[in-house]
Parts: C-alpha cells; sequence; structure tokens
C-alpha cells in the first residue's frame, strides 16, 4: 500500500492512543450490541442493517473526500467475494452464535482469525512461510481455543453448536484476509473506495437473501434498533476510519494489534452489562490464542505490514 492509498491523517502522533482505545472499544463492544439486537431481529436482519449501515457511512465519506467507487466487472466480481467471506457470512455466524453462547465468548472466539488467516495464506499467497516461529504460534493458538471451550470439560457448558459456529466466523475472516489480499489490495483503488464497494455489495446480496430466509421483525423495539445502527455506524464505519487514522499516525503494525484487545472488552461487557458468567478458562484461553497469534504475526516489511493492516480493516467494516 502506498501513502497516496490511506485516508487523510485522523490521528495525530499524539493522540492516536486515545482512537486506538477508541476502536478497541468500538470492536469488542459489538458482541454486546449483537446479543441485544438479537432480543428483536434475527441475526441476518441485524447483519443486513449493520452493513446497509455502514456501507451509507462510508459512501458518504467517500463522496465528502471527492473519490469514486471501484471500476470494472473483475474488481466488483472480487468485491462481493470479499463482501460475502468478510462480511455476510461471519456476521451472520456470529449473530447465530450468540443466540446459543455468551458474547464474551463469541469475541474470544473472533480471536481465531489470524490463526485461520495464517493458514490460508500459507495455501493461498506464494510470498508466505511457515517458520518455526508461526508454527509455535498456530499451535499455541489452538491450544487456547481448546481451553477456551474447557473441551476437557464437554465444553465448560457451553454448547458447542454455538462455539463452532463462532470460530466459523474466524474461519470466514481467515479466507477473506488472503482473498483480499491477493485479488483486491494492488488493484490501484483506494481502501476507502474497495471498503465501500465491499459494504456495498454486501448489502445488495442481503437484501435479497434476507427476505427469503427470515420472517420480517414483529417488534422495533429502540434499544435493538439502536444497537443495530451503532453496529453500523461505529463497528463498521467510524472504525474503518479510526484503524486509517492510527496507521497513518502510529504504523501499521501497532494498528493490527487492536484484534488483541477486542476479546478483553467483550469479555467484560458481557460481564458487566449482560451479567454473563466467567470462568477461569476463559481469559486464560483467550491470553493463549492473543499470544499465539502475535507469534504468527512476524515483523513484516513496510508494505507488507501496510497490505495486511488494510485487509483487517476491510474485513472488519
Amino acid at each position: 500500500m502506498t501513502p497516496a492509498e490511506l485516508p487523510p491523517r485522523t490521528a495525530t502522533r499524539r493522540g492516536w492512543r486515545l482512537q486506538y482505545l477508541t476502536l478497541a472499544l468500538i470492536w469488542g463492544l459489538s458482541f454486546l450490541f449483537i446479543k441485544e439486537g438479537l432480543r428483536a431481529f434475527a441475526p441476518m436482519q441485524i447483519t443486513l442493517g449493520r452493513v446497509a449501515v455502514g456501507a451509507a457511512v462510508l459512501v458518504a465519506v467517500l463522496l465528502a473526500r471527492r473519490e469514486r467507487l471501484p471500476r470494472g466487472h473483475r474488481t466488483w466480481a472480487h468485491l462481493s467475494v470479499a463482501a460475502v467471506l468478510n462480511n455476510v457470512i461471519p456476521f451472520s455466524l456470529f449473530g447465530y452464535a450468540e443466540q446459543r453462547i455468551p458474547s464474551g465468548l463469541a469475541g474470544i472466539c473472533n480471536a481465531s482469525a489470524p490463526l485461520f488467516a495464517v493458514i490460508v495464506a500459507l495455501a493461498m499467497l506464494p510470498d508466505e512461510r511457515l517458520s518455526p516461529r508461526r508454527a509455535a504460534g498456530l499451535g499455541a493458538g489452538f491450544v487456547g481455543v481448546f481451553v477456551v471451550l474447557g473441551a476437557w470439560a464437554s465444553l465448560n457448558g457451553h454448547d458447542l453448536t454455538g462455539a463452532l459456529m463462532a470460530l466459523g466466523g474466524g474461519l470466514c475472516y481467515g479466507i477473506g484476509f488472503p482473498y483480499t489480499r491477493r485479488f483486491l489490495t494492488g488493484t490501484g483503488f483506494s481502501s476507502l473506495s474497495l471498503a465501500a464497494g465491499q459494504l456495498l455489495c454486501g448489502t445488495v446480496i442481503l437484501a435479497a437473501v434476507t427476505p427469503v430466509l427470515t420472517s420480517a421483525p414483529t417488534r422495533w423495539p429502540v434499544t435493538a434498533v439502536s444497537c443495530v445502527v451503532l453496529l453500523g455506524a461505529l463497528g463498521t464505519g467510524l472504525a474503518y476510519l479510526l484503524n486509517y487514522g492510527i496507521i497513518s499516525a502510529a504504523g501499521a503494525t501497532i494498528a493490527t494489534t487492536v484484534g488483541y484487545v477486542l476479546p478483553l472488552v467483550s469479555v467484560l461487557a458481557g460481564f458487566a452489562v449482560l451479567g454473563e458468567r466467567l470462568t477461569w478458562n476463559e481469559p486464560v484461553g483467550a491470553a493463549i490464542i492473543v499470544a499465539g497469534a502475535a507469534l504468527t504475526q512476524a515483523r513484516p516489511r513496510t508494505g507488507r505490514a501496510g497490505s495486511r493492516a488494510a485487509v483487517a480493516a476491510a474485513s472488519r467494516a
């Protein structure tokens, strides 16, 4: 990624730390917002709402900066696939998972995405190599998953299907990150343009399938509607801009570590707001997952670091 692809600096050298904490808070609270939205809406309806609102936010910013959406049938085809892998399926899976498991556990499972991304990247990207450090990180990360689920004690009372759904969301990100990096980075379009296009594709896809697969909501409580709007406007729109402000001010390597803080926020939010039960193995396992994921992220060259951060931002949008 070249500097021209990054939005203008929204974080100063002194102020990026505040934006870093804000971004971690927003992404960590996303699982709480999903849980609240499920009180009135089906998971796919929540996904449609957050993707549509997020698309509106990014398109508005795109127009304000007088940038254009991507062009070319091939690019839009890849954006559609990226939307399915990075937004449509994982967002919906986390919604279905949270019908069965606590929001904090869903947030922890989300931390598995970098582990899956490394495995897929090794198979998909010719410049990726499995170093001893990465192998150790993968091993530690999946041991962490085992610990989080309390697999030695029949999942520690958690629903297996729900946990697998949440891990499936992480797997989708793991496939979507390398796909986006291979087929969309380096196309000549700005990251903001690509992310806006991706969310527009996701909105169209969801608008077509959601009415077929779900029943219309019978009620629209203010709290549930507000949570869905916040998911889109903050977790999918503002979070993207914050992430690139951090990249611009502090570098891509620091920006990618936001994902390591996210599980802590999701667990604390679920415990404090929803009264979710917290057992010793969940924070311990989360720490092991985060440590393993950090090990898999070998120190990249500047260009590769920017590319990876771009992938993460567009995918979580």
